[in-house]
This record gives structure tokens, C-alpha cells and sequence, in this order.
């Protein structure tokens, strides 16, 4: 199966989508969403002080709320029939030592019956050997959000084709640069400059309610990526939190909440079955203190996965090593190591024949929100009759937890 098209079946998009998906790349593979933050004081001030410069944020130039502009666009455009919404079906999973803590964050199971269907045959006419259209060279107008920053234009805000979350939008750089490469100091604080414009907004108009965004980032096979042009992904925390009745929090808030242990300023939690690291972010943070935090972060996601950082110890770009997801909010980053895209859910194939690939589930960054997404009521069944294959799942797609022992700050 195609890296995209799973991709954009996490996502809940079609295969056929033209444009990347939020929750993944297949429309048939179940999502994951898992998250963590914490906020570690001392390894925070130890990596601020590695950065020899300080830029202010960058200004998004917008006319108007980030919030406002991009409900208005996904309004829009799903009137006009611009991009695809796929309902979905809320249940909360409580899986033994994961979700059975109170201290962690429990699972929003989504069933979303859309993603079911099997992708069509290709049409005889068409090339597949031809190279795979670019969503974010020259995106529609009618999914074009802005293009920032106003002067110069680096980026792209555009919302997704397929989202299963209202106002699911992406930051693509308009130049073609690598999704498997480092991220580089301008793509982070591009991103951070959405997520505390999201934030300030209610802020400023005294809301009552709370707006925050949860941004991923998807790198390498094993990573649920969709598209090759690099991207960023964001979903807002309120709109993934409707229909729930509060107990759901996303992940990377619980883990952003956990006290440092003695021997590593990493933040995570031990009861998950899979690799994964956070550190805290202040409050704003120059473009430099994004990056040191961001390659602390690979570089100890890169030591869990190959055992050792060996030559890649002081690289800061070009092609990633490993696999990852890439998590942050406005007060945490966190990462994960990848070792597989897919994990499956034991269901009886014969009885999904109409299902592509039954059972199969695939992941992407929103492991870290603490959300998964089904695409058969018998995987969605399963799930909710045997919440250990959660577990299981996530223990799949992921590495061991390290010792904490020599998890020094890298």
C-alpha cells in the first residue's frame, strides 16, 4: 500500500485525495493519536542558553485571527464543495496501565465508516509511472488560507482536502524542500507562530472557551507521511475535543505534566509501550531555542532507535536518520521514533471483504494527541471489546522505552 494513500487513511481521507490528510494516509488504516508534554525547568534553560541569537517571532501578517480566517476558509470551502468532511463516531478506550492511571491520558476511539471503502482501479489511460502531483506547488484558491510571512512569502497555509476534524489546516513551505530533511529554524518558528496565534486570540477577545493547536510533524517511511514537500499539520484542540465529555486530554498535555526524574530531563511516561521524549518550551521562544530543543529531541529519539548517535552527533540538516513523528503545542515539543508505519487489529478478514486491507492501522503524528481512528465497525468493535490491543498496537509502531539512565540531555 502506498505511503500516501495510508497517510491519508489515518487522516480519515481518501485514497484518492489530492491533498495531504491530517490523520493519515490511507483511508482504510486506523489513527492512532497519542500526546504527551511536560515541561522540564532545567533542561529547557540548559538548551535556551546554547542559543547565541534571539529573533523575535514571526508575524504571520494576517488581516485578521488565525482562528477566524481559517474557520471562515473551511466553511467555505466545504459549502462549496472544496474539500470532503467525514464524520466520525467518539469512544473513549481505557487500555491497562496506559489509560487505567489516572495520570495519563485516555484514547479517543473514532470510527469513521468513509474511510471503508476500497480504493478504485486506475483508469487504463492513466501514467502511474509518472511523477505524483504536488498539493502544495500551486494550491487551489478555494483551500488557500494565506501565504505568510506577508512580505516574501515563505509559506503556505492550506487546508486539508479530507479532514475528519473541523479546521484541520497544513504550513508547506512554497519552495520544494524535503519532508525526510531536518526541519530547519524558520520551519518551526513559522509553526510555533501559528500555534501562539491560535492561543492569543482568545486572549485577546477574553473568550471563555479555550483554543489551542496541536501541530505534527510526520518524517520518513515509517512515519505515516503523506507527501514529500515538507509540511507541518495542524488540528485545533477544541474541535478534536467536541462530543467528548471531558475525560479525554491530549497527550502530550499528560506527559507535559509529569516531573523530571533524577537521571534525565526528558519528560515521558513509562506506562506507554512505546519510545518517546518531551521537553518544555518557554514562553516565546526565539526561532534558535526551537531548534536546539527540536534536535535534543532527534538526537535522543536518533540514540533509542540505533543505539547510539555515532556520526550524526552534530548534524543539524539534511536527511533525517530515522523515522519520527514531531509533536508541539504552545508550552511542549515531543518526539517519537518510528519502526513501523502499520499495526493490526485481529479481525476476521472474510467478514470485511468490501474493507481494504481489514485491520490494518496506520499512524502518523497524531499518536502524540492520544487519538485513534478506525475505518470497520469490526476493528471499531474489537478495540472497544479488548482495549489491550491498543496497547499492542502502539508497543508495534514504535520502539521500547529506553533506560532512563543516560538520557543525559543531547
Amino acid at each position: 500500500m502506498g505511503v500516501e494513500w495510508i497517510a491519508l487513511m489515518l487522516l480519515g481521507f481518501p485514497a484518492h485525495a489530492s491533498l495531504c490528510s491530517t490523520f493519515s494516509e490511507t483511508t482504510q488504516p486506523t489513527i492512532i493519536y497519542l500526546s504527551f508534554s511536560f515541561s522540564v525547568r532545567s533542561g529547557t534553560d540548559s538548551i535556551t542558553k546554547r542559543s547565541t541569537q534571539s529573533f523575535d517571532n514571526m508575524q504571520l501578517g494576517l488581516k485578521e485571527s488565525l482562528p477566524a480566517l481559517v474557520t471562515k476558509r473551511f466553511i467555505a470551502a466545504k459549502e462549496g464543495g472544496h474539500l470532503i468532511f467525514s464524520h466520525t463516531h467518539l469512544s473513549i478506550v481505557n487500555s491497562g496501565g496506559i489509560s487505567a492511571n489516572p495520570k495519563v491520558s485516555k484514547y479517543q476511539l473514532r470510527y469513521c465508516p468513509a474511510l471503508a471503502k476500497k480504493p478504485s482501479a486506475p483508469k487504463p489511460d492513466q501514467d502511474r509511472s509518472g511523477p505524483k502531483p504536488d498539493p502544495f506547488e500551486n494550491p487551489s484558491a478555494e483551500l488557500l488560507i494565506a501565504q505568510i510571512p506577508q512580505e516574501n512569502p515563505t509559506y503556505t497555509l492550506v487546508l486539508n482536502k479530507y479532514p475528519v476534524i473541523p479546521n484541520h489546516f497544513i504550513l508547506a513551505t512554497k519552495a520544494w524542500k524535503s519532508q525526510t530533511d531536518l526541519l530547519e529554524k524558520e520551519d518551526l518558528d513559522a509553526a510555533y507562530a501559528c500555534v501562539k496565534a491560535w492561543r492569543d486570540d482568545q486572549t485577546e477577545k477574553a473568550d471563555s472557551g479555550s483554543k489551542r493547536l496541536f501541530a505534527f510533524f510526520n518524517s520518513g517511511d515509517e512515519s505515516g507521511a503523506s507527501q514529500p514537500h515538507r509540511h507541518l499539520q495542524f488540528l485545533p484542540v477544541e474541535a478534536m475535543s467536541q462530543g467528548d465529555s471531558g475525560s479525554w486530554r491530549p497527550f502530550i498535555d499528560t506527559v507535559s505534566s509529569q516531573s523530571v526524574g533524577p537521571e534525565s530531563e526528558y519528560r515521558r511516561l513509562n506506562q506507554i509501550p512505546f519510545a518517546h521524549f518531551a521537553l518544555p518550551l518557554p514562553q516565546n521562544p526565539s526561532a534558535d531555542t526551537l531548534h536546539a530543543i527540536y534536535l535534543s529531541l532527534y538526537r535522543v529519539a536518533l540514540s533509542t532507535a540505533r543505539g547510539s548517535l555515532g556520526d550524526h552527533a552534530r548534524v543539524t540538516d539534511g536527511p533525517a536518520a530515522i523515522s519520527y513523528n514531531l509533536a508541539m503545542t504552545e508550552s511542549t515539543m515531543m518526539i517519537c521514533p518510528r519502526r513501523s508505519e502499520t499495526g493490526r487489529i485481529p479481525v476476521d478478514p472474510s467478514a470485511l471483504r468490501d474493507v481494504h486491507e481489514p485491520g490494518v492501522v496506520t499512524l502518523n503524528g497524531t499518536i502524540l494527541a492520544g487519538t485513534l481512528m478506525v475505518k470497520a465497525e469490526a476493528e471499531w468493535n474489537e478495540i472497544r471489546r479488548n482495549p489491550e490491543t491498543l496497547a499492542d498496537i502502539l508497543a508495534t509502531i514504535g520502539y521500547p522505552q529506553p533506560d532512563s539512565r543516560g538520557l543525559a540531555l543531547l
